[in-house]
């Protein structure tokens, strides 16, 4: 009997410190992402549209690389990615996300197979690109 009282207690304590990272881990997330530099306008990433559809965090978080390791866990693209590539980094903040027509990339892909499996995620330039007005 002592055993699972025993099991209870590491059991209700573990669920405490996942309730807790999970509340830390709220608050840190940022509810949306403004990506600025573009020629073509402003984007503004809902983060928090992304994280309820459980899109892991390395599907765009990728891991930290050896020639620039990362600083935290999820550092913003633009710490390592920048308008021109900085050596010794070889991917431009641009083609981070996709080519210079936007036919592929990391969000283009992700948005033509929602769009193909029936959702609605923008696909063209000015849905995400906005010009300040």
């Amino acid at each position: 009997m002592k055993g699972k009282g025993l099991f209870g207690a590491a059991a209700a304590f573990a669920l405490v410190l996942l309730s807790c990272m999970i509340a830390v881990r709220a608050e840190d997330v940022p509810k949306t992402v403004v990506l600025k530099g573009s020629p073509l306008g402003t984007v503004t990433m809902d983060h928090a549209m992304h994280i309820a559809k459980n899109i892991p965090c390395e599907t765009c978080h990728h891991a930290s690389k050896p020639q620039k390791p990362m600083k935290t866990a999820h550092e913003a693209c633009e710490d390592c990615h920048t308008k021109v590539a900085q050596a010794p980094m070889t991917t431009k903040l641009q083609a981070a996300f996709h080519d210079p027509m936007a036919k592929k990339g990391l969000c283009i892909d992700c948005h033509l197979k929602e769009n193909a499996a029936g959702a609605k995620a923008p696909t063209k330039c000015t849905e995400c690109h906005k010009r300040a007005a």
